[in-house]
Order: structure tokens, then C-alpha cells, then sequence
């Protein structure tokens, strides 16, 4: 099933390329063409208005055109499906036009030009138009339940669980630093700690000791509290993320307004960057502060899933998972890396982990909870195998 992909697009590609071609993979498995080879070329607007100068006779660029190749009879056999041309620039311009993600246009013009080598074509009649909607409609449901990401995404578990059961009793165990080492002999990307202005679990102790220890990666969340500032430039982490932090919360409730503080977060970010410590900010799926995160100078986001972990129903569900997938996108595009975290369990975590924008999954509590009952090394194993 080769997709043979290949970006000429003279900037960097707005698109995640490897997510980009996963999608023409599952699109040839979809239409039942496995073995047939499909090369997908990704241009800007003066190579789109060239091709189309040179083959259509027309002076202007359009989104994408589509060159068949044919060859062959069984739909099964190894024979060139044919071309397709997307032009990212015309693609941005109407996915701002039509207000979603340039990843989601791209999906649609890729599904088009898809029908097009299959041999409908809109422009031959008012019959032709309505068979390729209906097949368009088709591609983009079928495509909706079968897309899967390229590669397995990374896993940090978040240790602050263990430190609260310690300091209940006020004593020395159970030990968070002994359970980050478990957690990553069992396999964890990472280890996140949160430590609190009121120290309520992690205490100062516990970061200094996860440096020396952590080999993998340590976050450490903070609130952009001056105290907590110094620690983390002292401790120098792999990275810091900020998040919103009230002394009555149970647990970090909702993301980080960033648009809301852009001035004093501004100032975080670049004194973490004169120490090479790069910055997430740890957001709701909101457009808005995606944006406002990218102003700050920030290097991540980590996209706040607790509303979707909490849903009632699917169908709540369903309509938060579409908002954190359009704001993993607006994040991706925008030059944001992006990770993802809060809420998640054994059941709700896969279909986060396989939104290909998304590098990361920051999970604790289910993880702590399930090693009640199977020990924490098989705990973090057991949620890997779902990744």
C-alpha cells in the first residue's frame, strides 16, 4: 500500500505529513486498493497555476487536481492508481475562509481527489456531481472511524498521587521518586510532578530528587507563582507547563486563560527560554487560547481533556473530542507542538492517542488507581498497550 508522498511546498508544511499520509493509506484500505500505489504531491500556489497551465489550459491555481494513471482491472492489483496535487496555499486561505483547520480542508481535498482517479467527475454532468457527494460523504464517515496515528504516542505518567498518599500520614512512604523510576522501567516517556504553592503532595525535596533520577523526561507543572519560578530555573526541568491553580481545588480545574494574562506570561516564557527550558501551556480547546499560547512564545500546549473524560453521554463526549481535535490541529498549524492531558483512564484514553497531532498523553490518577489492584509496573504497562 504505498502512498508515495512528496511536499514541494517551499515553506515549512503547515500539515503533519506523516498524519497526512496515514490518511491516504487508510483511504486505499477504505476503497479496497491495498496494493495500489498512490502518489500524493503537496505545492504551493504558483506550481498549482503552473500544472494547471500547462494540463488544463488554465492561468489560476486551484486546491487540487488529480491525475489518473489507470492500468489494470482487479481493484486489488499492484498498478498505479494515479496523482494527487494539493496546493497548501489555496488550502489555508479557504480552510481560514470556512473557519476549521487546514488539516481538516486538506482531509476533504485529499477524499476529492481520491473520487476523481476512482473516474467520477463533477464537471460532466449533474449525475456525476451527486454520485461524487454521495461518495465523498461515504469516504469521509468510513475515514472518520478507521483513522488511526503513525507511530506510537509517548506516555508520562504523573507521579503527585503517590506523594499524597504519603503525606496524609505526614511520613516517608509511599515515595513519588521511587514510583518515577518503576514508571519508566516499565516503559514511561516521561514523569510529571506538580508542585503547588501550598505543597499539598510533591514537596520541593521530591523535584530536586526527580532531576537526578528522571532519565527520560520531567515536567514539572507550576503555577506562574514567582517562588515556583525560581525553583524550576534552579532545577532547570526538560520542560515546565503552566497551569491554573486555586487553593480549594481537588485537582487543576480547566485550562490556563492565556489570552487573559498575555503580559505576564510573556515574561515566564522568556525567562525559561534564557535558561533553555521550553514552556507548555495547559489550555482548554479553545481557538482562542490556542492562539494566545502561540503569542506567549510558547513551545508547547497541552490540551486540557477533562471535559471529554467527565462526558455524561457520547454525545457530549463526541462533540468535546471534535473541540480538542480541532484545537490539536490550530495548535500543529501554528507551529505548536502539542500534548494532552487530565481525566484520562483505560477507556477513554485511545481515541485521544489517536489524534496524530499529539505527542503526548500526561496521565496519573488512573494509572495510580489501577496499581491498587496490579502494582504500578504492570499498571503503566497495561496503559502503553492501549497506546
Amino acid at each position: 500500500m504505498p502512498v508515495l508522498l512528496n511536499c514541494q511546498y517551499p515553506q515549512r508544511s503547515p500539515i503533519n505529513l506523516p498524519w497526512l499520509r496515514q490518511i491516504a493509506e487508510n483511504l486505499l484500505t477504505i476503497i479496497g486498493r491495498i496494493d495500489a500505489e498512490l502518489s500524493l504531491l503537496l505545492v504551493d500556489d504558483a506550481q498549482m497555476r503552473e500544472l494547471n497551465r500547462q494540463y488544463r489550459g488554465k492561468d489560476k491555481p486551484t486546491n487540487v487536481l488529480s491525475f489518473p494513471q489507470g492500468g489494470g482491472d482487479d481493484p486489488t492489483g499492484d498498478y498505479l492508481l494515479g496523482d494527487i496535487v494539493i496546493s497548501l496555499d489555496t488550502a489555508i486561505r479557504e480552510a481560514h475562509a470556512k473557519k476549521i483547520t487546514a488539516h481538516s480542508h486538506c482531509r476533504t481535498l485529499l477524499i476529492h481527489g481520491l473520487v476523481h482517479l476512482l473516474g467520477l467527475d463533477h464537471e460532466r454532468s449533474e449525475e456525476e456531481y451527486r454520485l461524487m457527494l454521495a461518495q465523498e460523504k461515504f469516504l469521509a464517515q468510513e475515514l472518520k472511524n478507521t483513522e488511526r496515528r503513525n507511530g506510537m504516542i509517548n506516555l508520562a505518567i504523573n507521579v503527585d498521587h503517590v506523594a499524597t498518599l504519603r503525606q496524609v500520614r505526614g511520613g516517608k512512604e509511599p515515595d513519588p521518586v521511587t514510583a518515577a523510576g518503576i514508571c519508566e522501567l516499565a516503559g514511561a516517556g516521561g514523569i510529571v510532578v506538580h508542585l503547588r504553592e501550598d505543597r499539598r503532595h510533591i514537596q520541593d525535596r521530591d523535584v530536586y530528587l526527580l532531576r537526578e533520577l528522571v532519565k527520560s523526561k520531567l515536567n514539572l507543572e507550576m503555577g506562574a507563582n514567582e517562588e515556583i519560578i525560581k525553583i524550576a530555573l534552579q532545577v532547570k526541568p526538560d520542560m515546565i507547563t503552566l497551569v491554573p491553580e486555586k487553593r480549594a481545588e481537588l485537582t487543576t480545574e480547566g485550562g490556563l486563560d492565556v489570552a487573559g494574562q498575555k503580559v505576564k506570561l510573556k515574561k515566564v516564557v522568556a525567562k525559561m527560554a534564557k535558561a533553555g527550558i521550553p514552556v507548555s501551556m495547559f489550555i482548554d480547546p479553545d481557538p482562542k487560547q490556542v492562539a494566545a499560547s502561540r503569542e506567549v512564545g510558547a513551545t508547547f500546549v497541552e490540551i486540557h481533556t477533562g471535559r471529554y473524560a467527565d462526558a455524561i453521554s457520547a454525545e457530549i463526549a463526541d462533540r468535546e473530542f471534535e473541540l480538542i481535535a480541532k484545537a490539536a490541529e490550530s495548535a500543529y498549524e501554528t507551529d505548536l507542538r502539542v500534548n494532552a492531558g487530565h481525566g484520562l483512564n483505560y477507556l477513554n484514553t485511545p481515541r485521544i492517542a489517536d489524534l496524530g497531532m499529539i505527542e503526548e498523553l500526561s496521565i496519573g490518577h488512573a494509572v495510580m488507581a489501577r496499581a491498587i489492584f496490579v502494582g504500578l509496573d504492570q499498571a503503566v504497562r497495561e496503559m502503553l498497550a492501549l497506546l
